[in-house]
């Protein structure tokens, strides 16, 4: 059996008014597979920006000038009448009006371990099985579209490789593959005194090996051992992608040339190929001493290279097929401790969201005066989840997971898009 089958609710409520067409939905939208091969025809990514250990809102979307907690930073006019952002993202307020802020995210958790999980796997109810995080989930729904690169390649700092824990029920061959530093992994390319067609045949050899093996045992191990082979052979064929001498001056000078800038860049010849869902991670952010001059170093780190890939994409037309998230497990609290810094704060936090399927320019939700909560609807990570599955076409009410029998929804029931976001 295949542990990885989707399938909609109407798979499992099949009726003679359906049978007849008489559904709304019909007959072609009732299977997974004709849905995944309609999403598949569509040219859908996503770029999410993981500000790992906790961005600040008070320093980026949600400043507090003047107040009790706002800090020593300004709030600055951004090409949005009306909306402001701190003075440390003035590339950004200048991006505004293809950006969209959600102000009112309340969540649960305060420490990093269970925070990073929970954000990122959206915090579905809890049925006794580890859920895929978001880029797996993409991975798996939209698969590697015409490109066949990885769908879900990851770029750090650190050590890369193939890592299947993102996974989750999914089953490993839904990992992410991290290029650690922004380097290709290792012995990616074929050594020189190995001829091109015993490589052929080392491979066929495998390949019968993989077979033989998977014979009467559970596949999802081979099978993505086998998928990994594949998409390292794709990988090959552009592996001028990891050459910077062949990038503009123009190009390195406007992205930075810190990690995160390098990475970003990175990031965008990624999409440029086709690649389903890139994910870039910048660490540092946990500020819980010296916060503010520790914000004047991060977020301007942030903010020149974000700015410039919601320019690039929208130049080379890709903005209205790249959904852009911005994201982090929690923000920072308002009250400054007395080490000068901001501790973990999911009560009341930010996030940033642009391209495909956003409404551009708009501000959503509220904290009040000093930032200390929401102050309108709070929406919590699985409302988050359901407005990116809907962003790309996907109806995740509609729309479920298949492990080993049981139906899975893709984000929390209880939960639903936030429609304020969506264009």
């Amino acid at each position: 059996m295949n542990r990885n089958t989707l399938c909609t609710p109407e798979d499992h409520r099949f009726s003679r008014r359906q049978f007849f067409g008489a559904g709304a939905l019909g007959l072609g939208a009732m299977t997974m597979p004709a849905f995944a091969e309609e999403l598949r025809k569509q040219r859908k990514q996503v770029l999410l920006v993981w500000l790992d250990g906790g961005m600040s809102q008070l320093e980026s979307w949600d400043p507090k000038p003047n107040t009790t907690f706002g800090g020593p930073y300004r709030a600055i006019s951004t090409s949005v009448p009306g909306t402001q952002v701190s003075e440390l993202l003035p590339q950004c307020a200048k991006q505004m009006h293809r950006i969209s802020i959600l102000r009112s995210l309340s969540t649960q958790d305060n420490s990093h371990s269970a925070g990073v999980d929970r954000i990122q796997r959206g915090d579905p109810k809890n049925r006794g099985v580890t859920y895929p995080y978001i880029g797996s989930a993409i991975a798996k729904l939209i698969g590697p579209g015409e490109s066949n690169l990885p769908p879900y390649i990851w770029i750090k700092p650190g050590n890369g490789g193939f890592l299947p824990k993102d996974a989750g029920f999914l089953g490993p061959k839904y990992g992410t593959l991290a290029l650690g530093d922004g380097k290709p992994p290792e012995n990616l390319l074929r050594p020189k005194e190995l001829t091109e067609a015993d490589d052929e045949a080392r491979n066929a050899l495998r390949k019968l090996a993989n077979e033989r093996y998977s014979t009467g045992r559970r596949t999802e191990n081979t099978e993505a051992n086998s998928y990994a082979f594949e998409m390292a052979a794709q990988l090959q064929k552009k592996i001028a992608l990891f050459d910077p001498a062949k990038l503009p001056p123009k190009d390195l000078e406007r992205y930075g040339t810190h990690d995160l800038g390098r990475h970003l860049l990175l990031a965008r010849q990624m999409l440029e190929e086709g690649v389903t869902f890139v994910k870039v991670t910048s660490y540092g952010w946990d500020t819980h001493g010296d916060h503010f001059n520790g914000a004047a170093s991060l977020h301007p780190k942030f903010d020149k290279p974000f700015a410039a890939i919601l320019e690039d994409l929208a130049e080379r037309s890709m903005l209205n097929d790249v959904l852009v998230v911005a994201l982090a497990e929690f923000g920072r609290t308002p009250r400054i401790n007395g080490h000068l810094g901001r501790d973990h704060w999911p009560e009341a936090w930010s996030m940033a969201l642009a391209g495909r399927g956003i409404k551009p320019g708009v501000v959503v939700g509220k904290t009040n005066a000093k930032g200390t909560e929401v102050a309108s609807q709070p929406h919590d990570i699985g409302s988050v989840f359901h407005t990116i599955f809907r962003a790309l076409g996907i109806d995740s009410k509609k729309t479920q997971y298949m492990n080993d029998g049981q139906p899975l929804p893709l984000a929390h029931d209880d939960m639903k898009a936030i429609p304020e976001l969506l264009s």
